[in-house]
């Protein structure tokens, strides 16, 4: 996908966090809502002043998560960074290879940006927009700070400056990556019961563990997986049985619930 414009990203960006995260908040807090309300990780939902707060301060971000392309991508400033439109300017196994370094980069990325953002001296002016959402919605996927935007936006500048990058790395990655977040911040557990200890689950991040983090601020900040949180000591120590808790919750009886 080539974009010739500032207007033509934006645009691009905005439809993209609306229509996947509007899909979730239909999905799960309309459609099925009352079939599988039991299984919410917090058991209530937010007002409607919080889905407000969160689609203004995401939408404010997709200006700035626009403007980052923009500036690298739609200006001179292009010759320094290693973005390629000629897709046999690289190899096959390069292109099929960047994109597991790119979501390894950013997981790193973020964990030590996010730990950055929880310091005290910064927390209130970058991140207390963000942490506003103690329970989350599916709203909140880029509901930060314009200071914290910039931080997030980052990536993209570290994208194409230390690896060479075509149009379609960038439109896969960043469509995966604005869709699990918006996984982050359902409010639903998707992943099976077990997974959080499973070999493989217990490394994948898991909107549990972004709920968490939400809900108590501490803990819990890795992105698409948990290995920075488990090496540094940084996941919660309830988070299992946390995630146990929910996943075998009883389903209540219907007849309970019309009080017969």
């Amino acid at each position: 996908m080539q974009f010739s414009s500032y207007w033509q990203i934006l645009l691009v960006l905005t439809l993209r966090y609306l229509i996947i995260a509007g899909l979730g908040w239909m999905i799960w807090y309309r459609f099925i809502r009352n079939r599988v309300l039991y299984k919410k990780i917090q058991l209530r939902f937010p007002a409607s002043k919080d889905y407000a707060r969160e689609i203004s301060y995401s939408l404010l971000t997709v200006f700035i998560f626009a403007a980052v392309p923009a500036l690298m991508l739609l200006t001179p400033f292009r010759q320094y960074t290693q973005y390629y439109r000629d897709i046999d300017a690289h190899s096959r196994l390069w292109f099929w290879l960047a994109f597991p370094i790119m979501f390894l980069l950013h997981d790193a990325y973020f964990y030590f940006a996010h730990r950055f953002m929880h310091h005290p001296k910064v927390f209130r002016a970058f991140h207390l927009v963000h942490h506003k959402s103690t329970n989350p919605s599916p709203f909140a996927a880029f509901a930060f700070h314009p200071l914290e935007a910039l931080v997030e936006a980052g990536i993209f500048a570290v994208f194409v400056m230390v690896m060479p990058l075509h149009p379609w790395h960038l439109f896969v990655f960043f469509f995966v990556m604005i869709v699990y977040n918006v996984y982050g911040h359902l409010g639903w557990e998707l992943y099976p019961k077990g997974f959080s200890k499973h070999p493989i689950g217990k490394w994948i991040n898991t909107s549990m563990s972004h709920n968490q983090h939400h809900q108590y601020f501490t803990g819990n900040y890795g992105l698409y997986f948990l290995w920075w949180d488990r090496w540094f000591g940084t996941l919660r120590e309830d988070y299992d049985a946390k995630y146990e808790e929910v996943m075998t919750r009883p389903q209540p009886d219907p007849l309970q619930r019309r009080g017969g």
